[in-house]
């Protein structure tokens, strides 16, 4: 991984405000030629915003009419060395290579205990949850194999609840290896859920595996399939939902929140906050302490997800005026996990690095497998490091802790 150094990003602004000028740009015009928000021209122009993909460079360039190699010329580099992979990684990665169902149509098993069944997915999705994935490939070594026979040897009465349970399974694995940035082998648990829920003839199910789908996407940086794997689920799901069903109405919303995020990723805000202001219209009909398809989601997880939008679009004060606002107390540890993480982000945007420091420690008491496995958090961590002329004693151990270091070095 790599992100330019402190010293370049101010001088790179400093450079882009020069030009934008001579063109006789105001921030907002400029923004509007390269399809950003003016916010993130104006954190570009003050060097506290990376410029982290070589086409967005080139774009700007083009807009400023100058060549790319003027913006880009002698960077400093940071590099993040990143040692290992999360627990459970590749023992999910094998857990998926395994011709599993092959076996179980070919071989003799015995009747399904389909209780103990149900209880090991749920214990799954416990530890899902909870971020605890070295224990969730230990069961999931055992339970896909045991799932995938149960489903194709059961009396014909019992299939549908066993593919069922076999898809949720599939949303367990697909859940831990994106956040373990592993967005190949999640494609792969995704696809096997949505078979398996068809095979359930479970239409939620079925639009709960386009939700899964839709984070992986996002992980991979795929916006746009995001958006779309969302999108036309939600629009799908909209008959049943405006019946009342109000477990269609939390999927619903849970897909209506990853189109805001897709939205924000591609800089189209707008959008994302239209999608936030509808997905809050079904939390507020769905209500808090529900988690219907192991989405969490509720009026409270909207106020988390509108904290991370505001972050993706730039909008830092935005982000932190909302988290203030919001208790994150009554929902699982992944989530405030992820909702920690999001409010060090926005603590970065601003270059408040104690408190982004501060926030993210408060990310790994919750859930510190999950916050070593998380590649944006090592991402953020370096970017922390570039901003400490000296890092703090609290930076230097969290960055030892993920394998992080500091290496200065020169193109």
């Amino acid at each position: 991984m790599w992100t330019l150094s402190t010293e370049y990003e101010k001088a790179l602004g400093r450079k882009i405000a020069f030009n934008r000028k001579r063109r006789g740009l105001s921030q907002k015009e400029f923004a509007r030629l390269l399809d950003r928000s003016e916010a993130w021209v104006s954190q570009v122009e003050r060097g506290v915003r990376r410029i982290d993909r070589m086409t967005v460079l080139e774009k700007v360039a083009d807009v400023l009419d100058i060549p790319v190699a003027e913006l880009a010329a002698e960077a400093p580099i940071v590099a993040s060395v990143v040692e290992g992979e999360p627990p459970g990684a590749s023992r999910l990665r094998l857990v998926l290579s395994a011709a599993h169902s092959l076996k179980a149509i070919l071989g003799q098993h015995e009747p399904p205990d389909v209780p103990a069944l149900r209880a090991q997915v749920d214990r799954a999705w416990s530890l899902t949850h909870e971020g605890n994935y070295a224990d969730l490939a230990e069961i999931l070594e055992q339970l896909v194999p045991g799932l995938e026979a149960a489903a194709r040897s059961a009396p014909e009465e019992e299939r549908s609840e066993l593919f069922r349970l076999l898809a949720i399974m599939y949303h367990t694995c697909s859940a831990g290896l994106a956040n373990m940035g592993e967005p190949e082998a999640a494609w792969i648990a995704v696809d096997r859920a949505v078979v398996a829920a068809e095979r359930a003839n479970d239409p939620l199910l079925m639009a709960a595996g386009e939700f899964r789908l839709s984070i992986v996407f996002l992980g991979a940086r795929h916006f746009d399939q995001a958006a779309q794997a969302s999108g036309s689920a939600a629009d799908a799901l909209a008959p049943m939902a405006e019946s009342g069903e109000i477990e269609a109405v939390a999927l619903r919303g849970a897909l209506t929140l990853q189109r805001a995020v897709a939205a924000a990723r591609m800089n189209k805000a707008d959008a994302a906050y239209a999608y936030l202001r509808q997905a809050r219209e079904m939390g507020e009909q769905v209500g808090d302490g529900r988690n219907d398809y192991n989405t969490e989601f509720g009026p409270t997880n909207v106020g988390l997800h509108e904290v991370a939008v505001a972050v993706d679009l730039g909008d830092a004060g935005v982000a932190l005026r909302v988290a203030d606002a919001v208790d994150a107390s009554g929902l699982s540890s992944e989530r405030q996990t992820r909702f920690q993480i999001d409010i060090a982000r926005a603590h970065a945007q601003r270059r408040q690095v104690g408190a982004a420091v501060s926030a993210l420690l408060k990310a790994r008491g919750l859930s510190p497998e999950m916050v070593r496995a998380m590649p944006l958090v090592k991402q953020l961590v370096t970017d922390l490091l570039t901003m400490s002329q000296p890092p703090s004693d609290q930076l230097r151990a969290l960055a030892n802790e993920l394998g992080v270091q500091e290496v200065r070095t020169s193109t």
